[in-house]
């Protein structure tokens, strides 16, 4: 079937569109999540901080069966724009925590497309949308983050295979994770993400030409906070930031790295595969 022509004017005329979705924190996937992350966590009760990057177990995107698409993602268009390309991917964000969202809050999320741009990448186009989304509770924003999502085209036999750049050979902190179809398929159920690179080995493989299940860009940058939270417990997280710089795979163990800087401040992260590429970096900064 033949594609859709890009209009990239059509679709820069979503710039502006908001959303605002209602929730309410709960304690039942604060534990899940923990278990996921085999975490040894007390039972969240009324009144707990929820931490960094756990706020992605709300709001979830609650589309019909109906309603998605050939890759399990809702089908193009409503409040993301309808960009006619058919990988789409979580490249990364930028967070600001001002307050701590609670257990049993009500909560809102007010989001907004800010801008979508068009590039020519060495194996196709690429389209990038700016998502902005601010988080409340009864004591006003609790949390503002910016949202990088890209689309592209599935690969071409003939194009050409980038390795990433190696990752940092040393850090103070590092654990080994083993993304197994348990841990994928745990994440993916608690986000509510029907995205089938995921967790359909055969789609994966023999549709988007990956060579294994993607571990989710986001499960990877709760796993760098998790890791600074289990490093330095009482930190008080100001802001965070990261970029997916390679895919990681479900067919050998990828690892999540630290360093603390002198200024006391601020912590880098990030992940890497097990040939030691660079997977994701991020930015934590501490108040």
């Amino acid at each position: 079937m033949e594609r859709q022509k890009m209009d990239i004017d059509h679709l820069r005329s979503w710039i502006g569109r908001t959303e605002t979705l209602d929730d309410l924190v709960t304690p039942t996937p604060i534990a899940a999540l923990a278990a996921t992350l085999d975490r040894d966590d007390p039972q969240p009760r009324k009144g707990d901080a929820l931490p960094p990057l756990w706020h992605w177990l709300y709001f979830l995107p609650l589309h019909r069966r109906s309603e998605l698409g050939q890759d399990g993602h809702a089908r193009r268009g409503g409040f993301l724009p309808p960009v006619p390309l058919p990988r789409r991917m979580w490249a990364g964000g930028r967070l600001r925590f001002h307050h701590p969202l609670r257990v049993g809050e009500d909560i809102s999320r007010t989001s907004q497309i800010v801008d979508v741009s068009h590039k020519q990448g060495r194996s196709g186009e690429l389209v990038f949308v700016l998502v902005r989304h601010e988080i409340s509770n009864d004591q006003g924003v609790a949390l503002t983050e910016e949202h990088d999502i890209v689309y592209r085209d599935n690969p071409k036999p003939e194009d050409p295979v980038a390795e990433p750049p190696a990752a940092p050979a040393e850090a103070a902190w590092s654990r080994v994770i083993t993304p197994d179809d348990v841990l994928l398929f745990r994440y993916s159920a608690l986000t509510f993400n029907g995205h089938r690179i995921h967790y359909d080995r055969r789609y994966v493989t023999e549709v988007e030409g990956y060579p294994g299940l993607i571990v989710h860009g986001p499960l990877i940058a709760t796993l760098l906070v998790d890791l600074l939270r289990r490093n330095l417990p009482q930190a008080d997280l100001a802001e965070f930031s990261f970029r997916a710089v390679s895919p990681v795979f479900d067919v050998a163990p990828f690892s999540v790295c630290g360093q603390p800087e002198a200024d006391g401040k601020t912590v880098r992260l990030w992940a890497k595969n097990a040939g030691g590429g660079l997977a994701m970096q991020a930015t934590a900064r501490l108040r």
